[in-house]
């Protein structure tokens, strides 16, 4: 028998130098190997026959006999096409697979194989399978692993093929000692939600009962997937219910003085009127600020929607209170800028505030006289990249950390920023609109404010799809707003064209505009692969307005305020996700001209999730109603990254943000266990400190925060 614990060294087909490439990916243990769910099922019930294939129907699974193959080299250079002759009782198939030569060695004649695929015809008129999925039948498979039943297809792990991961998976399940499998989840708690026990829940994900529909199996409704679904999102609330409760019994180090005249000041100075999305979250803010605990809040607010402004005001109530306050920004860049906006704002409204930048190519003289002032206190306001939580870097009495576009920062990275202090208030900003199960799924430990308000004046974008054939109209439409004074920008998506690849490389197209279309302008280029010094260079002149038409990779996507820009291109625009095509163009209209976002179609007519991508960005400029699209579109890891470090890789999270209501009742009853008090919190830390291999590491970062 094994143990849920039992280290996959020890099972037969893994070894030492297996297990080994299996920890690297964090599987160490059997428990974490049955947490290596499978991705679809294939119906293996029955077989269906050669003769009854037709072209473009259903996929099917045959179980064929190899009775010859060839390898064709074509005049294409390093093009093959590997052909095998396959029969079974009922008739002859051929199964073609492209630039695969290697199957000529295992594709031998009158060996047996499972295919997975669908029928087509070839140019010739006859039916064949192309690039099918296989397994070779070596040796009997009385237990029904592979065959005779819904089975698992696993995304490959390690060295370990599909078929040898099916086989470990199944003998794993069979051998646990049901003890060492308990529940996470309280056994009441499940009950009222008719969820089953653990182990039977992992059976029944990975080797489905016959009856199962497979059609509620691909779209994760079993019971079997909802119990495990439900356990993820509860065991990630718990997490995050015990640090929100952990940051409320914090006491607060720092006294604030509410009256804020410095904050009043500025705002009744500012050359605009706030709007009442950002009166409302500086209520809520002052609220937490004047509270017995720290802050700890996220502010959501669209592309343009004035969440700096925001920042700045809650930064200066810590000043005004004899405090330091931080702000965060993921690029130099954008610090820069920051720093830039809040001077002017300050000295337009006479208020004296020391503001000093910390980024990491300072040279050593100004670093040192930077970190002088931040130790002394003279430094109020400090604004900075990632180099603010580097050692050495000393705040007098850090009370306000402000971190922006909190998605570019990983979770260790904010919570040792926020360690510079005496438990700090802490406020992160996303201009990338999360949805509301989204945030709550990942943000549970944090208050939710949103800017759901667009300051007054603001000219719409008008955003317009345009093929290659269209490029002529789109350059001459160009030219005329540069004649106007107005800028552009050009947005490509590589740097560097592939041999394989029809992407507009960025210095290319630049040099090409420079010669031919606009050969007595400044065109600048700016991309990835710059060095910091040259990127701050060009992005300074465009900002100056001495460039006036700009070439850049996704770079400029985060931070870049230039209201004299009216005009984005984005060639390849089918290439690019909803959100990141949302955040390249609130680029332009920053302004009060009327501003075009035109997004190029390159080569043939894009796929159906790319047309319907350039859809939604024509038809709405609404951030919240375009990030819950592309979560549905592209799902959360895609569109949240990687920078949570293992929190947008949950295996459900895609199903469980399309149902928010099991969200919220998770949710609920983590907070109810928690809530319980000392025995409840402590009962659920036991349970969180007892999970290990991938789940303790993804919800000790959790607790993070």
């Amino acid at each position: 028998m094994l143990q849920a614990r039992t280290e996959l060294r020890y099972l037969k087909g893994v070894g030492p130098r297996r297990a080994e490439k299996l920890a690297d990916q964090g599987f160490r243990t059997v428990e974490d190997l049955l947490y290596h769910l499978p991705f679809r099922y294939e119906d293996r019930r029955s077989f269906a026959a050669v003769a009854d294939l037709v072209p473009g129907g259903p996929e099917q699974t045959l179980e064929v006999e190899v009775d010859s193959s060839r390898l064709i080299r074509t005049r294409k250079r390093g093009f093959t096409i590997f052909e095998a002759q396959l029969s079974d009782s009922s008739g002859r198939i051929k199964g073609v697979w492209y630039n695969q030569p290697y199957l000529t060695r295992v594709f031998v004649e009158g060996r047996r194989a499972v295919l997975y695929g669908r029928a087509a015809l070839n140019r010739q008129g006859l039916l064949v399978l192309e690039n099918p999925e296989y397994e070779f039948l070596e040796e009997e498979d009385a237990e029904g692993v592979h065959s005779g039943r819904i089975v698992p297809v696993y995304r490959k792990l390690a060295e370990l093929k599909p078929r040898v991961l099916r086989r470990l998976i199944f003998d794993c399940l069979a051998r646990i000692e049901p003890d060492t499998v308990g529940p996470r989840v309280p056994l009441d708690v499940s009950a009222r939600h008719g969820l089953l026990d653990r182990l039977s829940a992992l059976r029944g994900v990975h080797f489905p009962a016959n009856d199962e529909n497979l059609e509620t199996l691909g779209l994760r409704g079993s019971v079997a997937q909802r119990t495990l679904a439900f356990e993820e999102i509860f065991l990630l609330q718990l997490a995050l219910a015990l640090r929100r409760e952990g940051l409320q019994q914090q006491p607060r180090d720092v006294v604030y003085e509410c009256g804020d005249p410095l904050q009043t000041r500025l705002a009744a100075r500012l050359p605009f009127e706030l709007t009442g999305a950002q009166k409302r979250v500086l209520s809520e803010i002052g609220n937490d600020l004047v509270s017995s605990h720290p802050m700890n809040r996220l502010l959501q607010g669209d592309v343009g929607s004035g969440k700096t402004i925001v920042a700045l005001l809650t930064l200066l109530v810590a000043v005004e209170s004899g405090l330091q306050g931080a702000l965060m920004a993921p690029t130099e860049i954008l610090a820069e800028q920051h720093q830039r906006n809040i001077r002017q704002l300050l000295e337009q409204a006479g208020v004296d505030c020391t503001t000093v930048l910390l980024k990491g190519s300072l040279r050593a003289a100004p670093r040192r006289e930077a970190l002088k002032a931040i130790k002394s206190g003279e430094a109020q306001l400090v604004i900075g990249t990632h180099a603010l939580f580097e050692p050495g870097v000393e705040f007098r009495e850090l009370g306000l950390v402000v971190v922006d576009e909190q998605h570019r920062f990983g979770v260790m990275q904010r919570a040792a920023l926020a360690q510079k202090g005496a438990r700090p208030d802490v406020l992160v900003m996303t201009a990338t609109p999360i949805p509301r199960s989204m945030a709550l799924t990942l943000y549970g430990d944090l208050d939710l404010a949103v800017i759901d308000e667009l300051p007054p004046g603001r000219v719409p974008i008008k955003t317009i799809v345009r093929a290659e054939t269209d490029r002529s109209q789109v350059y001459a439409a160009l030219e005329e707003a540069i004649e106007k004074g107005r800028q552009a920008y050009i947005v490509v998506p590589l740097v560097e064209e592939t041999a394989r690849s029809d992407l507009k490389a960025a210095t290319e197209l630049a040099d090409q505009l420079r010669r031919e279309r606009f050969p007595d302008l400044e065109v600048g280029l700016v991309h990835g692969r710059l060095k910091g010094d040259e990127k701050d260079r060009v992005m300074r002149e465009f900002a100056e307005g001495r460039i006036r038409l700009l070439v850049a990779t996704t770079v400029i996507e985060v931070g870049v305020d230039v209201a004299n820009a009216s005009v984005m291109i984005v060639e390849h625009a089918e290439r690019f996700g909803l959100s990141q095509l949302h955040q390249l163009r609130g680029r332009v209209g920053r302004g009060s001209a009327l501003s075009y976002c035109v997004l190029m179609v390159g080569g043939e007519s894009p796929g159906r999730e790319a047309t319907e991508r350039l859809r939604v960005m024509e038809q709405t400029s609404d951030g919240f109603v375009i990030a819950q699209r592309d979560l549905e579109l592209r799902g959360p890891g895609a569109v949240f990254g990687t920078h949570q470090h293992g929190l947008s890789d949950l295996q459900f999270l895609a199903e469980i943000l399309q149902a928010p209501r099991l969200i919220e009742t998770a949710r609920a009853e983590a907070q109810a266990w928690v809530a319980q008090g000392p025995t409840g919190r402590s009962d659920a830390e036991g349970l969180l400190d007892s999970l290990g291999g991938i789940w303790g590491e993804r919800l000790a970062l959790a607790r993070v925060g």
